[in-house]
């Protein structure tokens, strides 16, 4: 989450927020994304009663239903992640929890970090992509630190990492914590500042093409603008640099009655984007060809909001964790274009030796021939993977749309996909 200041919310507000969490009780994903609520964990520790839980529960369902503007929404999100979450384990559901085991290379990056960095972390996956040191990474919502943290040591000395987040209370666990970091790094390669990842251009540091990289972790669909969110990042990237971020998405678009909770808001449920708003809103931005990296179902296994759910006819809807990577490249087209291209991957990519993976229907492996559409050419030769690859063919003969672009739903643990899940293989190291 991020934040400016705002006033502590009313009591009864509060105790709205507080009342609708108890119904929250346990949200769960398939595959590896499997965690227990808030409340199951602290069933076996606390001594809550069921009079005292059940009175609680009465309570909401006699309070006005609350309803966000723009404002209200930044104010109720600023207060949950700087006030009512003190730690990892007060989230009400799973869609802001990670799940997937890190990469080796992550998991030592982590071992490194403060715990109290560690136990405020409220994301979604790992993503930062491979292939970043010496790189400058800006960390959109970046909380107390954690993959800033991460970030620091795999960028290296020569590298940057920039965090920006708008809740004061986690930033002064990432700031607090800095020197210790140098210290155990043997560098301070690090900076946050305070601010509305909305309003980017209020932070005067941030000029435009300065940045390699930007990464977000579960925090944009925290924002009513995400389109000022996704101009900002075309602004400030260098040509051949990209947007790499964990979030959630919906197969449809969110109705108002899920949109004006505040909870859910969040949680990180009712701020999802349908996946197809979200590729237009891409391309609008100056995005041309955003690429699903991985992709995993979350469902909602509460009875309560369910029936909310299917009360108000939404019972179809469903929720998606996915990782996307958006490169600034204005020479890719709306489509996938075939020129009769290939690359062949050299194995050179740190820890990849044997293949690596653009994103989910693009693994290479080492010494073969891949033929790829027009944008994939652009996106490893125009970019920082150009040393890892041969290129092979021109522009000179266009033979049409490639095999295989389409624009049907992309996430392959969709029902209709299949329902198989992308996580836990390829290359990089987002999961959300």
């Amino acid at each position: 989450a991020h934040p400016p200041i705002f006033h502590r919310p009313s009591s009864p507000m509060r105790n709205s927020i507080l009342a609708l969490a108890t119904l929250l009780s346990q949200l769960t994903a398939t595959n590896s994304f499997t965690l227990l609520s808030k409340h199951t964990m602290a069933a076996a520790t606390s001594s809550t009663s069921s009079s005292e839980l059940h009175s609680t529960v009465d309570k909401a369902e006699t309070e006005q239903p609350l309803f966000l503007d723009k404002t209200s929404t930044q104010q109720a999100v600023t207060s949950y992640y700087g006030e009512t979450l003190q730690q990892s384990s007060d989230l009400k559901t799973n869609a802001c929890c990670t799940a997937v085991k890190p990469a080796p290379l992550i998991a030592q990056a982590i071992s490194n970090i403060h715990p109290d960095v560690i136990s405020k972390y409220y994301g979604c996956g790992f993503c930062i992509p491979d292939e970043v040191e010496g790189k400058t990474i800006l960390d959109l919502g970046c909380g107390a630190g954690r993959d800033v943290y991460i970030a620091s040591q795999l960028v290296g000395e020569n590298g940057r990492v920039i965090g920006v987040d708008m809740t004061e209370e986690q930033l002064k666990v990432a700031r607090d914590t800095q020197q210790y970091h140098a210290d155990k790094f043997g560098f301070d390669n690090v900076e946050f500042h305070t601010g509305l990842i909305e309003k980017l251009d209020d932070i005067e540091s941030l000029v435009d093409g300065s940045v390699d990289i930007i990464i977000s972790n579960c925090v944009i669909n925290l924002c009513q603008d995400k389109e000022a969110v996704l101009r900002s990042c075309h602004r400030l990237l260098r040509p051949g640099g990209e947007l790499y971020f964990s979030d959630v998405y919906a197969n449809r678009r969110m109705p108002q009655e899920l949109k004006d909770d505040e909870v859910l808001w969040g949680e990180c449920l009712s701020g999802a984007l349908y996946w197809n708003d979200f590729q237009n809103l891409s391309k609008r931005c100056g995005f041309k060809d955003p690429r699903l990296v991985e992709d995993a179902p979350i469902t909602i296994e509460n009875k309560e909001v369910q029936d909310k759910i299917n009360e108000f006819g939404h019972s179809k809807l469903e929720f998606y964790s996915a990782t996307y990577r958006l490169f600034q490249l204005d020479c890719l087209e709306p489509h996938c274009e075939d020129y009769g291209q290939a690359v062949v991957y050299k194995g050179t990519i740190p820890r990849f030796e044997s293949g690596w993976a653009l994103d989910d229907h693009h693994y290479m492996e080492k010494g073969r021939v891949f033929p790829v559409c027009g944008n994939t050419y652009n996106m490893l030769k125009e970019t920082r993977f150009a040393k890892h690859f041969e290129f092979i063919g021109n522009w000179d003969t266009h033979y049409g749309i490639f095999d295989g672009c389409g624009t049907s739903m992309p996430f392959k643990s969709s029902p209709e996909n299949g329902g198989v899940s992308t996580k836990g293989g390829g290359g990089g190291g987002g999961c959300c």
